[in-house]
């Protein structure tokens, strides 16, 4: 597997990123252990340290918790605490994007809105 070497995140923050997807797709369910540090870096080609820290943000975000001697497992509720984050972080800074671009080209906040619906509605109908 591949980071992204055109970012400006660092390597263990797109590792806890990428494990988060996980998480919120289902690939890992509430109480499943997770890859373990030298599994991360093995996979990422990176140094283990580098995956601990990676798994270090998750651990601290309460999206893991650590059983002694075992590894780390999903904690209750990562899935919702993830979402929330997200939501908060980054879906809040691509609209303040979309708005700033929308005000630049003239667009009205009806038509935004109308954008966005008929977006949302061929994307709930799908492929035509």
């Amino acid at each position: 597997m591949l980071l992204s070497g055109d970012t400006n995140k660092p390597i263990y923050v797109q590792i806890a990123d990428w494990l988060e997807g996980e998480i919120v797709t289902g690939s890992f369910q509430v109480d499943d252990k997770i890859y373990s540090q030298y599994q991360l870096a093995e996979m990422f080609t990176v140094n283990p340290a580098t995956a601990a820290k990676g798994l270090t943000l998750l651990l601290e975000d309460d999206i893991l918790y650590k059983k002694r001697g075992l590894g780390m497992f999903v904690a209750d509720h990562a899935a919702i605490r993830i979402q929330t984050k997200r939501r908060e972080g980054s879906l809040m800074r691509l609209i303040e994007q979309l708005l700033t671009e929308a005000n630049q080209l003239g667009v009205s906040k009806k038509e935004l809105m109308e954008l966005i619906e008929t977006m949302m509605q061929e994307r709930e109908e799908g492929p035509k």
